[in-house]
């Protein structure tokens, strides 16, 4: 019989997987798995589980935001072997999911990890120990997302990150630092970095080019270095969220590897969590890494 470790977090969300839980076991059961169930009881808990529990399953399924996905994921890099990977989303922005058009439907979503495709994905490598799924990302609003309070994000979903980014308006730092990669170098002040391999950030899909391939080997990068004037922050949001003329406080680009060196630590995020202050990063793009199982679009 195969053998499946399912991973949930019961607090994603709405906590909506409650209403949902029999039916997706049932699902889950009727394709013939034998079944392990986690669920998740503290930060971190589902990257451990993924890594205790995962090893000689033939697919582990994980229930939850974003944050769970990127634990879960984190978890199997570890072992010697990967099992394949179902996801069903239940966060309050599912970045990811957007990107793999996985459906917000509980049920479609548990359905499709069972007798979907598998498809590969490339992984983020961040530093020596660390992994992301489809951002990693600092300065300027990136706190929002690990400050925002739970109840907040459930409740008011994408505003929730509006709301708290507002605050953060006031209180922009820049930091002084040197980008390294094979297309270039970038030496100067920034306000805000992302590495991303998805369509969708925050709930925004202005953010990056709509033709991203997840499985290219490549990340897209966006730096912002820090303006001079009101001005050229209001030109910069346009670029950003309008498509107006590029502008030189904006750099856009493509590559498999790059490096960051900063004056003093920089807060990080991975895929909406904390993933700590660093003045060196090394990112790199793990290749068709994982095999997630999805519906292919029509």
């Amino acid at each position: 019989m195969k053998k499946m470790l399912f991973i949930f977090n019961p607090r994603s969300g709405k906590g909506q997987i409650r209403n949902k839980l029999v039916d997706i076991l049932d699902i889950f059961t009727k394709a013939g798995y034998e079944l392990t169930v986690h669920v998740t009881q503290r930060q971190g808990d589902a990257r451990e589980a993924a890594y205790r529990y995962g090893k000689n399953k033939d697919l582990v399924v994980c229930s939850g935001g974003d944050g769970t996905l990127n634990e879960t994921i984190s978890g199997l890099m570890k072992l010697p072997q990967y099992p394949e990977l179902g996801y069903i989303p239940a966060g309050s922005t599912n970045d990811f999911a957007s990107s793999l058009k996985i459906s917000k439907d509980m049920l479609k979503a548990a359905d499709a990890a069972v007798s979907g495709q598998s498809c590969p994905i490339d992984i983020g490598g961040f530093c020596e120990d660390q992994y992301f799924i489809y951002i990693a990302a600092f300065g300027a609003f990136t706190e929002v997302s690990y400050l925002t309070p739970q109840d907040k994000k459930n409740v008011l979903g994408h505003q929730a990150y509006m709301l708290e980014g507002m605050k953060s308006l006031t209180s922009i730092k820049s930091y002084s630092m040197r980008v390294e990669c094979d297309e270039l170098t970038l030496e100067g002040e920034f306000i805000f970095g992302m590495i991303t391999n998805t369509i969708s950030v925050g709930g925004f899909k202005g953010l990056v080019t709509q033709d991203v391939a997840l499985d290219d080997g490549e990340f897209e990068v966006l730096l912002i270095r820090s303006p001079k004037t009101a001005l050229d922050f209001t030109n910069i949001i346009n670029y950003m969220f309008l498509k107006e003329e590029p502008n030189e406080y904006v750099h856009k680009f493509r590559t498999r590897s790059l490096k960051l060196i900063a004056d003093e630590p920089i807060d990080w995020v991975l895929d909406g969590e904390f993933g700590g202050a660093k003045r060196e990063v090394s990112i790199t793009n793990l290749e068709k890494k994982i095999h997630i199982m999805r519906k292919q679009p029509k």
